[in-house]
Formats: C-alpha cells, structure tokens, sequence
C-alpha cells in the first residue's frame, strides 16, 4: 500500500502540521518546546532566534491521502497526528516533487496566490512521472490556502515588491536503500518571505550559452520539477555567475542547434509582433509562460511554440527569460563564446515595450490591480 504523509511548515516562522502513520482519531501529546525545536531543524533547518517560538502553532487538523496497492485512493478520517521521525529511515535514495508559487497582498489589503490549481496539476504530473503518488488537487489547494492563512503576518506588505514564496515538496520516506519507488511518502510545504527580485528595477541582464552542459536530456525529467533537473544545472550556473553573466543558457541536448531553457527559466523572444517560446520535451512547462502566452494573446500578439534555432537571436526585437521568481527577466544580449558571437537583444540596453507591457499587466493581475479576467488568483484572505 502506497500513503502520503502531509505537513505544512514554514521556515524559520512555523505554523507546523504534520502527519505520521497513526491511528484515526488518535489524541496528540503535547510538544514541548525542546522537542518542538529539534523537529522543526529537522524539517526545514529552521533559523533559530529570528521568531519567538511561543507564538507558533505546533498542530491542527487535516486529512491522511494516499492510494492502495490497486491504485484506488482513499482518505482518512480528520485527525490530529504529531510528528515521529523516530522510525524513518531519510538515508536511501529518494524520488522527489516540489514546486514554487507566491502569495502576494494586493492594494487592498486582500491576500491573493496565482494559480495554485497549475501547481496543483504540475505537481500532480511530476509525481506520477517518477512513479509517484499524486496529491489531489483539492488536498493540495486547501494545504496552500491554510499555511498562508496561518502565517498571515509573514506576507510582505503592498507596495513593498515583496511577496511570501509557498515551496510545496513531496518526498518518499520508506525505509530502503534499492532503486524502486517508495511505499510511504511525505508532502509538505514551508514559506518564506522574499524580497522583490530586481533590487534596481525592472531592467535587462545578458545571458551566455553553454555547450558543455545540458541540463535534461530529451524523453527525460525536463519537463517535471524534481530536484536533479536542477542540481544538474548548478556548475554551468555557478560558471555563468562567476562570468559575470545572470545565467546560463542551455541549447537542445540532441543536436545543439535550438534555444532550450536559461537558467531556471522558460525563454521566450518577440518579433513582428509575435511572442514565440521554444517547443522542447526537456523543458519544464512554466505557468508563467503560459500566463504570459495568454495575456499576449490577449494584446493581439500571435503566440508560437516552435523550435528556436541559434541563429534566429539575431532577429528578435525583444526577449526574456520567465518565471515565478522574476515574471519577466529581460534579456539584454545572449553570448556564444566557443564561437565568439553575442547577439544583443537591447541595443539601448534597456527592456523592451512589450516584455514591460507584459510584465506590468501579470504583476498587476497578481497585485489586484488590474482585472483578473482569466480568474487566475485565489483570495485566501479577504
């Protein structure tokens, strides 16, 4: 029998929830404040003394999730459980699912996140691509309206550019060392708050070409958000940095022809009033992207998802890499050092008028600033 075990945490700042195999309607001892401390380390390696640990909430009700050995879900009953590592083994290996979504406080006052039912889906496809239980999507919506409620007071202010990050994780748990998937698993989401991203401004950066890496093979794990994809792009990260660069640029892994991912990142590149983002089966399908294909959609632009060849950088009037950390990161120029090119983007070096009509329009949707016509966000605090 395949069974999720849910918790919500938050770093450094916890309302904690957590689920361990127990019986329905078991009773829960009271955590004192030393045990409290030593499992939420465990957990998320909290930061200690930044928050009181007196006012956090150490359990409340939720519901246990999983599937049979038939592949039939079932629910269990509403009760409280506690945490007891005391009998899981973490040390083997360890298939993994997470995802990234924010929580923004509008003009006002009301608490919106974007599109957690995409998560909801993209998580539940990752899962079921390493073999995986996926978490229903109504059990995942109610885990994110619940941690953000709980840590109400964590979500950055409006007009601050800041925003409270929501980092979903499903894990397997089952004791073994093998290459198989796991019978028990852990899900569980943690926030934090995080500053806006452009600390100077919305404003274009350049980017450089790798060959010597690539970041997910075709038919691989590209497109699901599991940990390797992005342990595999770390050194060509760390290398585009220590260039000077704002991040790597990953061609096809096949043939090294075609525009792949940048960095973390979906690209995209607009010409003749065209909004064209590359068609790969390595790449992991951004819901920004998506949203943004949308809204340019919405502005009359036509929308393609093709193959992007190296050399059509020269043609593109604007470009940017997209998703949910930036929205839009401008591109100012892309280099190709092997072979001694760089295709400048930003000729004036500043971002375009369509990548900055696009971002302000998202930015305004998840703000409540602008009409949410596509009823993209979830009030969860009124």
């Amino acid at each position: 029998m395949k069974k999720i075990i849910v918790l919500i945490a938050v770093i450094s700042m916890v309302s904690l929830s957590c689920l361990s195999a127990g019986a329905s309607g078991s009773s829960v001892p009271e955590l004192s404040e030393d045990v409290f401390e030593s499992l939420m380390w465990k957990v998320c390696h909290s930061t200690t003394g930044l928050y009181d640990l007196n006012t956090l909430q150490t359990v409340y009700p939720t519901v246990l999730f999983g599937y049979d050995s038939n592949g039939v879900a079932y629910a269990g009953g509403k009760c409280y459980y506690y945490i007891d590592y005391g009998n899981k083994d973490l040390s083997g290996r360890r298939a993994e699912a997470f995802e990234g979504l924010k929580a923004f406080r509008g003009k006002d006052g009301k608490v919106r996140v974007f599109r957690m039912d995409e998560n909801a889906a993209r998580i539940q496809k990752s899962a079921e691509g390493i073999m995986m239980p996926p978490l229903p999507k109504e059990k995942f919506e109610e885990m994110v309206k619940k941690v953000v409620r709980l840590n109400e007071r964590f979500v950055p202010p409006y007009g601050s550019g800041a925003s409270l990050y929501i980092r979903p994780l499903q894990i397997g748990i089952t004791a073994q060392v093998g290459v198989k998937p796991a019978k028990e698993y852990l899900f569980l989401i943690f926030v934090t708050p995080v500053g806006p991203y452009f600390k100077g401004g919305f404003k274009t950066t350049p980017y450089v070409i790798t060959r010597k890496y690539d970041r997910a093979a075709p038919l691989g794990t590209g497109t699901f958000k599991v940990g390797g994809n992005y342990a595999a792009s770390l050194r060509a990260s760390h290398e585009a940095h220590t260039a000077g660069y704002s991040a790597e640029f990953y061609l096809d892994a096949r043939e090294k022809k075609y525009m792949d991912e940048c960095g973390a990142a979906n690209f995209f590149g607009i010409k003749n009033n065209t909004y064209i983002t590359p068609l790969s089966s390595s790449i992991l399908p951004s819901i920004t992207n998506k949203s943004l294909m949308q809204l340019a959609e919405d502005m009359g632009m036509t929308v393609e998802r093709r193959h992007i060849p190296e050399e059509e950088l020269t043609t593109f009037e604007e470009a940017g890499a997209c998703g949910t950390a930036a929205v839009i990161s401008p591109i100012e120029r892309i280099d190709d050092p092997e072979n001694n090119r760089s295709y400048v983007i930003s000729k004036d070096g500043n971002p375009g008028p369509l990548c900055t009509k696009l971002y302000n329009r998202l930015r305004g949707i998840q703000l409540g600033e602008e009409e949410d016509t596509h009823h993209w966000n979830t009030i969860v605090i009124e």
